[in-house]
């Protein structure tokens, strides 16, 4: 059974107080931050960049997960990489050459992770997924939090750890808040912050998912 990993999202932080924040999730027991950076043209949001990131490096030493919703990502993974990610997820919708992008991001020494909207199908990974530390599978369309959760993707989850189990890839699956259906990082953004006791939201965050794995596992 693999081991749940808690990815609070800033992207529900105050960003007045990002740092602080930042700091506080980590000593709450957070094992990964979750950094959304959205361009405003791959969707209709904007965020934050690379010196933003720097800061948020700085507040922590837990690896930063950086969600890459953008165009042309690749021409941002040295930037991103020099910036303090350590892990780097691009879309797969948002890429021409994933294959040439993931060998750019592991160049950089960072963990490499694929992206892939509600509509898009596991076929746009499988010849690449031996290049993949992590696929992040969007249980919404990306661009803005509190959106309510597309049950559709459960089975796209179930078959991504089928198909991870088989080929024996250590693979982890990031998604918000599912997994029964195989995922093993949560990533959570109002779930955490919403609350002031973020250490208590945590802990109940992963107590509530390693029970959902266990009744999963049951024959």
């Amino acid at each position: 059974m693999p081991r749940t990993l808690i990815a609070p999202s800033i992207l529900n932080a105050d960003y007045g107080r990002l740092a602080d924040e930042v700091r506080a999730v980590t000593e709450a027991g957070a094992d990964l931050i979750h950094v959304d950076v959205m361009d405003g043209h791959f969707v209709p949001n904007l965020t934050i960049g690379p010196q933003v990131v720097r800061a948020i490096r700085r507040a922590t030493k837990i690896p930063l997960d950086l969600h890459l919703m953008i165009e042309e990502p690749e021409r941002w993974v040295d930037q991103y990489a020099d910036a303090g990610a350590d892990i780097i997820t691009v879309h797969a919708e948002a890429v021409v050459h994933l294959h040439r992008t993931l060998e750019a991001i592991h160049a950089t020494g960072k963990k490499a992770s694929v992206a892939l909207n509600p509509a898009t199908p596991l076929d746009q990974l499988r010849y690449v997924l031996d290049l993949v530390d992590m696929v992040l599978i969007m249980s919404v369309n990306p661009g803005f939090g509190g959106q309510a959760f597309i049950p559709q993707v459960l089975e796209k989850i179930r078959t991504l750890r089928e198909e991870a189990n088989a080929r024996g890839l250590d693979l982890n699956i990031e998604v918000e808040s599912v997994v029964q259906a195989g995922a093993n990082v949560l990533v959570s953004g109002s779930g955490i912050f919403a609350e002031p006791n973020y250490h208590t939201n945590i802990v109940r965050m992963r107590e509530r998912a390693e029970s959902g794995l266990r009744r999963s596992a049951l024959p």
